[in-house]
């Protein structure tokens, strides 16, 4: 079920009326109608892998109790590695085995020799990178004393499968969501009307910015031998917006929707590209990700201490593993790549955290200087998505080829380019916008809040406008469903 879906228009207002107009007397019945909600969602995708989701919930769960119980240091090990190795074996499995067969038959050829590996005929479980992520940092948060392990089975369960975060995030900890789970829960209307607006923007990030882009960037991209290089680079340029515009958008309507029923997920976005170097971008890019990379690998690596090629060292690790995370292509492990070597200056000079502040916080316009590190900082994402984007590595070596040729310097053209113009013009505007609400939690969280109503409701009125009439008839996945 997807949200800019008709069947999601249709689950979300039945679920919030019987939450909070008949399930409202008691807590427990509105956490198992949240439970019995999630599981419903989660099947609608394929009701053979919710097995798989629930036998996840319940090793951990059970997990957690058995450390806490354990008399012993040695037992409480033990039970913590079983949860560890079944949660990333099925992980393994299901996401990696493919490519670790293969790579191996690519490797042992090289040697002369010639071989037929055996692999999966099986899709990849949606959202499982989510949930095992979910149940790892609970685990691990109890087996270093952090957190004391939950009882409650439905509550449990509710943390991990939660449908607004269940299939593509935020990533969430115990510390933040389950405390929400287990307190009553009051309606707020400014707090429901907030939540409405937040997907509004969302549904516009995905439906009029990233399916639009993404029409554009999949036609330069996968016939990228016949274009120019002006047009190659019009091609990353639109990648760049179609994977912000689909996966904040998707994690603007998460949020939302969570606080229709009164709970506050983790942000994931803070207007990344808006960044001015890459340490700040990674701190504004996938939130959850990056912070639940830095805690439970990066720190245990030793982080920050140490001397400056341990320093090295644990930043490589975090992000050749993290592109690994996004999936099993060597593309992914050079994108990671990619981005270490970009913030490897700022952690050889301890310049890394000099970009904390809200980017020309008060004013309307950033200086020089800072246009300038904005401009090089997305330049250097756009190369860097380049990676993420292509089939394989010769496709994306020979797009970079393709740009830097002397057809850069030639205006962009290609079969659609009339209609692209438009969306350039629509993705202006959104930059626009989102410049205009940087300061806030999303664009237009405050967006003409000292206006009129009547004003107000004319801008609500042409965002629901602009996607109703890009709305596509067929369902048009979130990228990061495939992770």
């Amino acid at each position: 079920m997807l949200f800019n879906s008709v069947n999601f228009a249709v689950f979300l207002p039945i679920v919030f009326i019987l939450y909070w107009f008949i399930f409202n007397k008691s807590l427990k019945s509105q956490n198992i109608l949240l439970l019995v909600s999630s599981y419903f969602f989660y099947a609608c995708w394929d009701w053979r892998f919710l097995f798989l989701l629930v036998f996840s919930t319940f090793l951990d769960y059970y997990t957690g109790i058995k450390m806490v119980d354990a008399k012993s240091q040695k037992r409480k090990k033990i039970w913590f590695l079983l949860s560890i190795s079944v949660n990333i074996g099925f992980l393994s499995i299901f996401k990696y085995y493919n490519f670790f067969a293969e790579s191996f038959a690519i490797a042992i050829s090289n040697l002369g020799l010639h071989i037929n590996p055996w692999t999966l005929k099986v899709i990849l479980p949606v959202g499982i990178s989510f949930y095992t992520f979910h149940g790892l940092s609970y685990v691990i948060d109890i087996y270093k004393d952090r957190i004391k392990a939950e009882k409650n089975f439905i509550d449990y369960s509710v943390f991990v499968s939660f449908f607004p975060l269940l299939v593509a995030g935020p990533i969430e900890r115990a510390t933040h969501l389950l405390p929400q789970i287990q307190k009553k829960r009051i309606f707020y209307y400014a707090k429901a009307v907030d939540g409405l607006k937040q997907i509004l923007w969302g549904l516009f990030k995905k439906v009029v910015i990233a399916d639009n882009c993404a029409k554009f960037a999949n036609l330069i991209f996968d016939n990228s031998d016949n274009y120019s290089g002006s047009t190659l680079l019009l091609g990353a340029v639109f990648f760049t917006f179609q994977i912000y515009g689909d996966f904040s958008g998707y994690s603007d309507i998460a949020l939302g929707t969570a606080r229709l029923f009164g709970i506050d997920l983790l942000r994931n976005f803070a207007f990344p590209y808006f960044s001015r170097d890459i340490s700040e971008f990674w701190r504004r890019w996938h939130i959850s990700l990056s912070t639940w990379f830095r805690d439970y690998l990066y720190i245990p690596l030793g982080g920050s201490k140490g001397t400056i090629w341990i320093k090295i060292r644990n930043t490589f690790v975090v992000f050749l593993v993290s592109g690994f995370w996004h999936g099993a292509n060597w593309t992914f492990i050079i994108w990671g790549f990619l981005n270490a070597l970009y913030i490897m200056p700022s952690i050889i000079f301890n310049t890394n955290r000099n970009n904390l502040d809200i980017v020309a916080q008060g004013k309307y316009l950033p200086t020089l200087k800072e246009l300038f590190s904005i401009v090089i900082t997305f330049s250097l994402t756009v190369f860097a998505w380049i990676f993420f984007r292509a089939e394989n590595l010769d496709h994306a070596f020979n797009y970079i080829s393709g740009i830097f040729s002397q057809s850069l310097f030639r205006f962009p053209n290609f079969e659609e380019m009339r209609d692209a113009l438009v969306i350039i013009l629509l993705v202006i505007i959104f930059v626009i916008i989102e410049w205009m609400g940087r300061e806030q939690q999303y664009a237009i969280a405050e967006f003409g809040i000292k206006s009129e109503k009547k004003i107000r409701w004319i801008i609500y009125s042409i965002i629901i406008f602009l996607i109703g009439m890009y709305m596509q008839t067929e369902e048009s996945p979130f990228i990061y469903f495939q992770f």
